[in-house]
């Protein structure tokens, strides 16, 4: 029971979904949120307010402007790309507090959130989350 106590402490520690990283937006909370993808995903659709550091960039000199006390939240596409994991991995070696966004960018958008990039799209302003 101790160990399957300590794993869903581990991924509250570790993850945040869609919903929480919204509100921590929303009040301005000292998050940072970083897509770790190639600058053309990027481009074409990324979230409001996010800055891409490729996870294959991430090195002192790249991340040096950035402040060390935020939360940093590393995503990708979704669940079937891992960059947001490598980016998190890096981040953390990097000396940063870091938590890996749930579903990524996919989850993201299937919660209603809005997104920004040539193929923004608005979202869904009611969204009720029932976590």
């Amino acid at each position: 029971m101790q160990a399957q106590l300590q794993h869903y402490l581990d991924k509250l520690a570790y993850e945040i979904d869609s919903w929480d990283l919204s509100v921590s937006l929303k009040n301005n909370d000292r998050v940072i949120v970083i897509d770790a993808r190639a600058p053309e995903a990027y481009a074409e659709e990324h979230i409001p307010g996010a800055i891409n550091v490729p996870h294959r960039t991430m090195s002192d000199e790249s991340v040096a402007q950035l402040d060390r006390a935020a939360l940093i939240v590393t995503y990708c596409d979704g669940i079937g790309c891992n960059a947001s994991t490598k980016g998190a991995l890096n981040m953390t070696r990097l000396g940063f507090r870091v938590k890996e966004l749930m579903g990524g960018l996919d989850w993201w958008k299937r919660d209603g959130h809005p997104t920004a990039g040539k193929q923004a799209a608005p979202g869904n302003s009611e969204i009720v989350c029932g976590c």
